[in-house]
């Protein structure tokens, strides 16, 4: 792997890639060299912050450049696109969850990747939570014993109450760059990923995806999505209309010999309960590796060593979350419990 690793953005508009380029800026083995997003006040924002060049075309910054990977950071019916324009300069993309607006595009990129033998990685902010990886561990090391059901909620009170950008804003209540659908897509594919790497893909899925609130929206504002499984459930709850924070961001995991709830955020305590201790003990949650403290450090040894992603950034993974979710939005609006093809 070249020292630094040469990134680029795609794209500008998702509000998560000003959480991710801090990192990436201080980062000893990677180097942000430019961004292309046709919003001048983003560019110049990058610019400004992060000394990269910036670029209204995509294709130009591609081509003008010499890189090794890309950020793809717009609208999630963008990524493919942007995938396929990085993938065909052999660029190793890591693209911002939930992957794509569609099971189609999905698809696309995760073949593109696999044409150019590429790394591709999703990021899904709660991956880098050290008690979510210790979480993960336990579960596959049979802590709980065998996982029952797996339970996310996710909630705010909305993009705009929370203070998202209006580029992030003006997408996200899209129908269609969004994907189809507005806090479903949004925050239900948080437990619905959860739901894949813990427990693999549901033999049926039901869900509600309705709007309660917000009458100046045009996609719902509260989704759940519901995934049966031969032993198993999971529920994932995604809302646009809570006040306040309780319950929010939650996890449980349900086992045959135990219980984990966890609480968000890095700083969250990870909670186990046994038959023994019902009322639960806080598990010791030890430091993540230094190559699990974040996507850009995730990136950059992956593509240095050539190990696995963690499941919850495999594009393997995220493809299948992408037709979890699609089939519940199809669910979601026939009022019906859909079978999911294997």
């Amino acid at each position: 792997m070249p020292t630094p690793l040469r990134i680029g953005v795609l794209g500008l508009t998702h509000d998560h890639i000003w959480d991710n380029l801090p990192d990436a800026a201080t980062h000893p083995d990677v180097r942000i060299v430019a961004a292309a997003d046709p919003h001048q006040a983003l560019l110049g924002r990058v610019e400004r912050e992060f000394h990269a060049r910036p670029y209204t075309n995509p294709e130009t910054m591609l081509d003008s450049e010499e890189l090794d990977a890309v950020y793809v950071y717009a609208d999630n019916a963008s990524g493919p696109e942007l995938t396929e324009l990085a993938t065909s300069r052999d660029l190793h993309v890591l693209v911002e969850k939930p992957m794509a607006a569609t099971l189609a595009g999905a698809e696309r990129m995760l073949a593109a990747a696999e044409a150019a033998n590429v790394r591709l990685l999703v990021n899904w902010p709660f991956a880098w939570w050290p008690q979510m990886q210790h979480a993960l561990k336990m579960v596959q090391d049979g802590a709980v014993g065998t996982v029952w059901q797996v339970r996310y909620r996710a909630a705010h009170e909305g993009p705009r109450e929370l203070g998202c950008s209006e580029f992030f804003c003006d997408w996200l209540y899209d129908p269609r760059r969004n994907g189809p659908g507005g806090a479903f897509m949004d925050y239900c594919c948080y437990g619905a990923v959860l739901a894949r790497t813990v427990l693999g893909m549901p033999t049926h899925v039901s869900a509600m995806a309705e709007r309660l609130v917000k009458e100046n929206i045009d996609v719902e504002d509260n989704g759940m999505l519901v995934m049966n499984y031969r032993h198993a459930m999971a529920i994932s709850e995604g809302s646009w209309t809570q006040i306040g924070k309780l319950s929010a961001y939650m996890t449980l995991i349900y086992g045959t010999e135990g219980t984990l709830m966890m609480e968000p955020r890095v700083g969250g305590r990870l909670l186990l309960a046994t038959a023994e201790v019902p009322e639960g003990l806080e598990v010791v949650v030890p430091e993540s590796a230094s190559e699990n403290r974040s996507a850009t450090a995730h990136l950059a040894h992956c593509v240095e060593t050539g190990s696995r992603a963690l499941p919850l950034c495999d594009a393997i993974i995220c493809r299948d979350t992408q037709a979890i979710l699609e089939k519940g939005i199809e669910a979601a609006r026939a009022g019906q419990t859909l079978p999911l093809d294997p």
